[in-house]
């Protein structure tokens, strides 16, 4: 073969291995319209979605609807009968679609009522320029600059689970006539189910510091992240009317009649927040540990999804493909010129 024909073949083959590694890296990471116009969100807590359309609430105030097919962005305020209080991790937090709706949600957001900081879980309905509350589900929902939960799911029993903080006052968790440091569970319109494990209370589980996600498993089993006091942060197996341990054991720790976590980060810090179930595995938002994590069900095992993007709010699982946000805005991050963003990445390979 003559030295310009081998050149030639050479190049050849480098062209064939730079289309074969752009085609691996594009199938990770879709730069599409949708990425690149879903941007510039403000302090983004929670995601949900119906047919075409995501919303996205903001620790300010608003919700935000996203087309996915154009990327087209809509700001509406949330018009609430208690005034927003906001106030470092305080604000307006879970969002979730009331199925079988027009377009309906239950929001979470924290009041402030006697110089007391609450929370309270409302019913609102999209209107033409706003949102707005008809009706409040349950308030008094101990708060506090930090620790005030704030995630809520319909989940497959299709009722409404919650998950309160602590609000800062760790004893709180460990008494069950205080909403604080729980998950609850309720019907859709506020009421207690006549299942619930402690009578005439919305407490399915206590002893917990800072829950932040939420997700079921196939079989309908329910799991929580947990944010750690040092470290030590936590994916728990959830079952009804146990107790998590806070403040008395975290860990390895254990103790008669309190529950140990199926996993915790040791000494690190994931800081983990949402959280949805695909294929065996829980996908995890982290926000101090800046990364989409996966922890492996039948293995035990966890490792780094996707990072680079800083600070996880939350995620969303739908058809093959991970939509996750960051939340660089909040004022513990390092925001971008584009942050926050809603970002889409696909699962099967």
């Amino acid at each position: 073969m003559k030295s310009w024909q081998m050149n030639l073949f050479k190049l050849f083959i480098l062209l064939l291995v730079f289309i074969f590694i752009t085609a691996c890296t594009a199938r990770k990471k879709e730069e599409s319209v949708f990425d690149s116009r879903v941007n510039k969100l403000n302090v983004p807590w929670s995601i949900t979605k119906k047919d075409d359309f995501f919303y996205i609430s903001e620790r300010t105030g608003e919700i935000v609807s996203i087309h996915e097919p154009t990327g087209e962005m809509d700001h509406l305020p949330v018009k609430l009968k208690e005034s927003l209080h906001i106030e470092g991790e305080s604000g307006l937090l879970g969002l979730e679609l009331i199925p079988n709706t027009n377009v309906e949600a239950i929001g979470y957001h924290t009041y402030e009522e006697n110089g007391e900081v609450l929370n309270r879980v409302v019913r609102i309905a999209k209107e033409e320029n706003q949102w707005v509350e008809k009706s409040a589900l349950i308030d008094g929902i101990p708060g506090s600059a930090i620790h005030n939960g704030g995630r809520i799911k319909i989940g497959p029993d299709d009722k409404l689970y919650v998950t309160t903080g602590d609000a800062a006052n760790p004893e709180s968790a460990q008494n069950l006539q205080s909403l604080a440091g729980k998950i609850l569970r309720m019907n859709l319109d506020g009421t207690v189910p006549s299942d619930n494990p402690f009578h005439d209370s919305p407490i399915y589980s206590y002893g917990h510091r800072n829950p932040q996600g939420l997700a079921w498993d196939e079989s309908g089993q329910l799991y929580a992240t947990e944010h750690g006091q040092s470290a030590h942060d936590e994916i728990n197996l959830i079952k009804a009317g146990k107790n998590y341990g806070w403040p008395h054991i975290q860990g390895d720790e254990k103790m008669e009649g309190m529950e140990s976590p199926i996993f915790h980060t040791n000494g690190n810090t994931w800081a983990p927040s949402g959280v949805a179930f695909y294929q065996g595995k829980l996908y995890i938002a982290t926000l101090r540990g800046e990364a989409v994590r996966i922890f492996d069900l039948l293995s035990g095992k966890a490792s780094v999804f996707t990072e680079g993007d800083g600070r996880i709010r939350d995620i969303f699982i739908e058809d093959g493909h991970l939509f996750y946000m960051t939340n660089n805005t909040d004022g513990r991050g390092t925001p971008e010129p584009n942050d926050d963003q809603l970002l889409k990445m696909e699962l099967n390979e």
